[in-house]
């Protein structure tokens, strides 16, 4: 009998046997959309498959965007943090109030204007709010922003709540309407684009506002915020560390909304104010727990 026929005959009859073991298994053809082969069919395939390496999948193919290494599980998007529960509203005069009958009424908000302007003052009042376990809000100038993207980046990333103060802090009854919207306007982008958030809070300089400005202000879900505390820090008569810590004690009261300004002083007070602000029973609202529009 011919060579070359017999050795095709014993092929044949070997490619018969695996196929009728794969049948006795159960082994379902590829592509049927049925359930996978049992582990003895499995380990048949893995004997005639030749040896080779694996393949990589090229990168931005519809299976590598699938692809899960045996024994991985598909990663799980990290949600993002839920909004804090608003505990407290300004009333008419700019007290923080609680919300809820039960809320604490002996509180303060702290508030600093004007920066972020320089790298040790910024240091030493986030290292104070820090040492208390306080959060306040930083109402900064749009230019300074400009002047000192990464002290702002700082403050943020320490906790504390970012505000609009305007871009140059120019009295804003005294601008256009236009020159007013773009002083707030550019100070909103430029935060926005320095952190990744646009504020809620927007404080006008010397607490002057514009109708045309308090009619956008809800619209735009920010709240209008001057103060009801005024450390007065920036009178000539109280750049000392005393004169501020007495000037806040002496207007103290439940909600106080404390207006402070980045000063070399005021970052020297601020210790003993809180120190002396707790030993009062006084604790602070977190700016994050306050309504917004």
């Amino acid at each position: 009998m011919n060579s070359t026929f017999v050795s095709l005959t014993k092929q044949g009859a070997a490619l018969l046997t695996v196929a009728t073991l794969l049948a006795a298994c159960g082994s379902t053809p590829a592509g049927s959309g049925g359930a996978s082969s049992a582990p003895a069919s499995a380990a048949v395939s893995a004997s005639l498959a030749p040896s080779a390496s694996a393949t990589p999948t090229p990168a931005g193919s519809p299976s590598a965007a699938v692809s899960i290494a045996p024994g991985a599980s598909a990663a799980t998007p990290t949600p993002s943090p839920s909004p804090a529960a608003k505990l407290y509203r300004l009333n008419k005069n700019y007290d923080v109030v609680p919300i809820g009958p039960n809320g604490n009424k002996k509180v303060v908000l702290l508030t600093f204007d004007d920066g972020p302007k320089d790298k040790t003052m910024v240091d030493s009042l986030l290292g104070t709010l820090g040492k208390h376990k306080a959060k306040a809000i930083f109402f900064v100038l749009g230019s300074k922003v400009k002047q000192n993207p990464d002290l702002l980046k700082q403050i943020y990333a320490s906790g504390h709540t970012i505000g609009n103060h305007t871009w140059s802090h120019s009295q804003l009854n005294k601008l256009s309407d236009a020159q007013g919207d773009e002083e707030f306007d550019s100070t909103q982008r430029i935060i926005r684009e320095t952190i990744g958030i646009t504020p809620v809070f927007f404080r006008p300089p010397n607490g002057i506002s514009t109708d045309h400005l308090n009619e956008r202000y809800p619209k735009e879900h920010v709240l209008r915020m001057n103060w009801s505390n005024g450390s007065l820090d920036w009178a000539d008569n109280q750049h000392k560390p005393a004169g501020v810590i007495q000037s806040v004690l002496d207007q103290l009261h439940s909600g106080s909304n404390i207006l402070m300004h980045e000063l070399a002083w005021t970052t020297e007070a601020l210790d003993e104010l809180l120190t002396k602000l707790e030993a009062l029973g006084y604790g602070y609202v977190d700016p994050a727990t306050i309504e917004t529009p």
